[in-house]
Parts: C-alpha cells; structure tokens; sequence
C-alpha cells in the first residue's frame, strides 16, 4: 500500500474554553435539545434529571461538546423570542455546568443577547444557524465575547426555507457564503470558527447530497469543517425511513461525510457516531500499521 499517509488533513486548531481541539482527527457534539418540538427528540429532555442523564451518557460516549438548543429549527418552525429560549436555556445550563466542570458546552441560538448571557453564564462556543443573518448584533457580540462560533449556511428562515429550496451550484453558494461570512468576522478580531455547510437548511434532497460530496471543496482558510446530519430527512427520503428509524442511515451518512472533510459531527447518537470516526481513521491509516 505504500507509506503514503492517508490520515486526516491538518486542519486549524481551535480553542475552546480550557481546551485546544485538533480537529486533524473529528471530533462529536452533542446534540441535547431543550425544546418541546424538535423533530426528532423534542420534549424528551424538559426536567433536570432528563438533562443531567442524557449530557452524562453523551459524555461518557465520548462527547467532545455538548450543545444546547432551546429553539427548534426544523421545517416550517417559528421563531421563539429571546425571554422564551433564556427561560429554557438558563436552568439547564448552569445545572450541567455544575454537574460536569470540565465538559464543553455550546448554545445554538441564533440571538445574540441569548448568546451573550448564556456565555456569561459559563458557556464556551455559540452555534449559530444563520451565520449572523438573524441578528445582526451577532457578530460583534461574538467578537466582544471571544468566543468559538459555528458560521452556518442557511437558506431563508426554519419556517420558509423549503418553500424554494436551493437546488443548483450548491457547493459553490456555500463556499461564497463562508468567504464574504469569514471576512467579516475577521475583520472584527474573530479567527476561532468552525464552518457548517448547513445540511437540509434550504436546500433539495440532490443539493443536499451534491453539498456532502464536495464539502471539502466548500473549505476555507483549514477552518474546521461540522456535518450536521443526525437523522434528517435527506436520509429520510432516500431510505423511507423516520427519524426514529435513521440511527443506520445517520451512521452511513456521518461516515461518507468524514471521508469527504468533516470534522465534527453533530449528533444525537454518540457512540455510533464514535465508532464511525474510529473505523474511517483505521481505514484512512491503515499503510501506516505494522503488519
């Protein structure tokens, strides 16, 4: 097989919190929504003991983060306000935080005050699925905090963007949209950021897979690359599957997103997701080992 090393390309280091994360090898987050309707686990993690159980089996998994979302942004979901998602999102926050010192947390919020009380409160990153688009005080406040954020491509709103999905030159699209994106954040001090292609967020079920095989074309500056797919209906569909039903189809699908350039996956499902990231590193590796 010759020496070649196949291992994953050397990808920018970010800090978060306490922690330096190479992303040269993938890491997980987490998935732990605190919402009555996401659309696969929602109001399944709304009492203390449901959060504490559910972010410790995550972490014992092998977690590397753990986000907390407090608004659902499945199709055709409306907007919470502010005061709605801190109600969710406080109580949980400062109990995990309590509970596992050492953990990571992130907030998938796409408010800015919301992000910025919640980093006060000890959270350490922001995931942000309208690159800044919902709020445009989103990215001076992530400046001001010093914090990781997750820049996401998004196609119009949760509530409308499959009324017109995108369905042509995707990758391109999302490579333009984290170029002008970076060169904002940059320009106000931010260089900790992680780059979200944005899976099924306005995009066709052909676009979203034309999005999984070129993700690496959609890279920029080594900047890490999230694939968050954990039981969407661009699995859905091809399979007949529900979410309940997609764990398989999630780990096939996390598995072709590795070897096209992620390096984090977001999902429900730790330890699947673990042992993806462990065969495809053996697989990548294997003219390295010793016979």
């Amino acid at each position: 097989m010759g020496n070649k090393d196949t291992s994953f390309p050397k990808i920018k280091r970010i800090r978060i919190g306490e922690k330096s994360f190479d992303f040269s090898v993938p890491k997980i987050m987490g998935i732990l929504n605190l919402t009555p309707d996401s659309f696969y686990d929602g109001g399944k993690y709304r009492h203390e003991v449901q959060w504490v159980s559910q972010a410790g089996k995550m972490i014992e998994e092998g977690a590397d983060i753990i986000d907390l979302g407090a608004a659902s942004t499945r199709p055709g979901a409306k907007r919470v306000t502010e005061e709605q998602e801190m109600k969710r999102l406080l109580p949980p926050l400062k109990r995990l935080i309590s509970e596992f010192p050492e953990a990571v947390f992130s907030i998938d919020t796409y408010h800015a005050d919301v992000a910025r009380q919640c980093v006060e409160e000890g959270a350490h990153m922001i995931n942000d699925i309208s690159g800044g688009n919902f709020d445009k005080k989103m990215f001076p406040t992530i400046a001001a905090l010093k914090v990781p954020y997750v820049l996401m491509h998004i196609h119009g709103t949760p509530e409308n963007m499959q009324n017109n999905p995108l369905s042509e030159n995707i990758t391109s699209i999302v490579r333009a949209f984290f170029a002008e994106k970076i060169l904002a954040l940059q320009s106000l001090g931010v260089e900790d950021i992680i780059l979200d292609p944005g899976f099924g967020f306005g995009k066709t079920l052909e676009s979203n897979y034309e999005l999984l095989a070129g993700m690496a074309s959609t890279r920029i500056d080594s900047l890490p690359l999230l694939a968050g797919v954990s039981r969407k209906s661009m699995i859905n569909k091809v399979l007949s599957t529900t979410p309940t039903e997609a764990l398989n189809g999630t780990s096939v699908v996390n598995t072709l997103a590795l070897l096209n350039g992620a390096n984090l996956l977001r999902v429900h499902d730790v330890k699947e997701a673990r042992e993806a990231i462990e065969v495809v590193y053996y697989y990548r590796n294997i003219s390295l080992f010793p016979k």
